[in-house]
């Protein structure tokens, strides 16, 4: 067999020009056609494993497929006859197919409406590019468990909660993609007597375990945020100095910012207990939004990413604190470090400290009569915190042009 294969030769395939079938072997041949279609093409002839038929497939042109890629291709669509596949079939359901990242995409698009706020909808659509980027170009049919495995893997045990999220929404995206006869078969990233039989048993946090910094050490991290001119650095000192979440920070936007009042009003569709919350703002948060200003454009997002019209990404004021190696500590648990200093270090009501952080207070009742949001007594206690952080004595605080600030974080 191996003396009937390999017949042509690339000076041949280069300078034969009359029209007809040149048979390299094996099936593979060089088509060559005069008049209008005049040119040079590679084809595949086979049987059809089904019923025997004599099928054809091309395999591109001359000048864009070289004889050695030709053969290579031959040898694939050879590997699938084999298997009793029709070449010519699986090519068009390959076009058909869509990429697992088409359809996450196209998953986030249609079941966003339904979920509770827009940062629920960007923390998807960020695990689902960055944590599962590797799947993103394969097609959604040909996901395997390795290929969930490969991707869960390196942060199973490093970032357990992320991790599991991310298993959780790759699921997902399999079954839609099984409803709408895409795949068949069991899903590859199904926990439940499937991967629960192949990674350990992830930690579970407890509620409110979110790595903190101590009180003591956070006046110097915030004077090294005052020295770096990085929109993601703007992002996070904000977001501490108001205990905002780190979601609520990135979504800010000029028309919740009332700079008369010293007032961030947060829209309920972005607060986790979905009800309106307002923020006073100390002297360094004006500072801040002073800075950010003229990035803005005029409107938009108080903290801009590469693009105007984009925030920062969900991962920027965690990546900020790995560039100033800060071990250990997570944006949210800034927020912890907040009520621990409101608890220990300040004779400020629990229930103030409570409203700072935008928690439900109190039992339905109790919500219901409770109209007053204490914005003013609150302002006292931000203002305290401000202090504390060292972000109003004038110390280390160092202006910024907004033509040096680093919109990369």
């Amino acid at each position: 067999m191996a003396r009937h294969v390999h017949r042509l030769s690339a000076a041949k395939v280069a300078k034969e020009a009359k029209p007809g079938l040149y048979a390299d072997g094996g099936g593979l041949y060089l088509r060559i056609t005069a008049g209008e279609k005049a040119g040079k093409r590679w084809v595949f002839l086979y049987r059809r494993p089904t019923d025997g038929k004599r099928c054809e497939i091309g395999l591109g042109g001359t000048s864009a497929v070289p004889l050695a890629k030709a053969r290579k291709k031959a040898d694939e669509a050879r590997a699938l006859v084999a298997d009793g596949k029709d070449p010519l079939a699986t090519r068009q359901a390959a076009e058909t197919m869509p990429t697992f990242g088409e359809l996450a995409d196209q998953h986030i698009k249609a079941m966003g409406p339904s979920w509770r706020n827009a940062k629920h909808r960007a923390q998807w659509a960020m695990t689902l590019k960055v944590y599962a980027k590797p799947l993103r170009e394969k097609p959604v049919n040909e996901i395997t468990t390795a290929d969930v495995l490969a991707v869960l893997r390196p942060i199973w045990q490093s970032i357990p909660e992320t991790a599991s999220r991310v298993r959780g929404r790759i699921e997902n995206v399999l079954d839609a993609a099984k409803v709408q006869g895409f795949r068949s078969g069991e899903n590859p990233a199904a926990w439940r007597g499937h991967l629960k039989l192949i990674l350990p048993a992830r930690q579970k946090l407890t509620r409110g375990h979110h790595a903190a910094m101590a009180a003591d050490a956070l006046p110097e991290l915030m004077a090294s945020l005052r020295a770096r001119p990085a929109v993601a650095a703007r992002c996070l000192e904000f977001a501490i100095l108001t205990a905002a979440r780190s979601g609520e920070a990135l979504g800010a936007r000029w028309e919740e910012i009332d700079l008369k009042s010293k007032v961030w009003t947060i829209p309920a569709a972005r607060m986790k207990a979905t009800r309106v919350h307002r923020a006073p703002l100390c002297a360094r948060a004006l500072a801040i939004l002073a800075e950010m200003e003229p990035l803005s454009n005029g409107g938009g997002y108080v903290f801009p990413g590469q693009r105007p019209s984009q925030p920062l990404s969900t991962m920027a004021l965690e990546m900020i604190l790995r560039r100033m190696k800060v071990a250990g500590v997570t944006v949210h648990g800034f927020r912890s470090t907040f009520r621990d200093w409101c608890g220990n270090r300040t004779s400020f009501p629990r229930e103030l400290a409570e409203h700072a952080l935008a928690h439900v207070i109190g039992d339905k009742a109790e919500q219901a009569y409770r109209r007053d949001d204490a914005l003013e007594r609150r302002r006292k206690l931000m203002e305290a915190w401000a202090k504390f952080c060292g972000s109003t004595t004038g110390a280390n605080i160092l202006p910024f042009q907004a033509s040096s600030i680093d919109k990369r974080g």
